[in-house]
């Protein structure tokens, strides 16, 4: 029996992306996600104090990732320096 892997649900994912955000931001307005007609998937954090982050993707699940991915790459850089 091989090792069943745990499925994340939109939810799930949108809130570990807000407390990412969060913990090294401060303020979130919102974490987000909406289907746009010409695009597709969208996934947005808007903040208070600055301009938003948008990520797109093929299905909304991969719009989250790579918005999780975006924020990790801006939060492995700010520490860098």
């Amino acid at each position: 029996m091989g090792k069943e892997k745990e499925v994340k649900t939109l939810d799930e994912r949108i809130d570990r992306i807000y407390k990412l955000a969060e913990e090294h931001y401060g303020e979130v307005r919102f974490v987000g996600i909406k289907r746009h007609n010409k695009i597709g998937w969208v996934a947005k954090i808007q903040f208070d104090s600055f301009d938003s982050l948008v990520a797109e993707g093929k299905d909304a699940i991969d719009a989250l990732k790579n918005l999780r991915k975006r924020l990790k790459k801006i939060i492995d850089r700010y520490h860098m320096v």
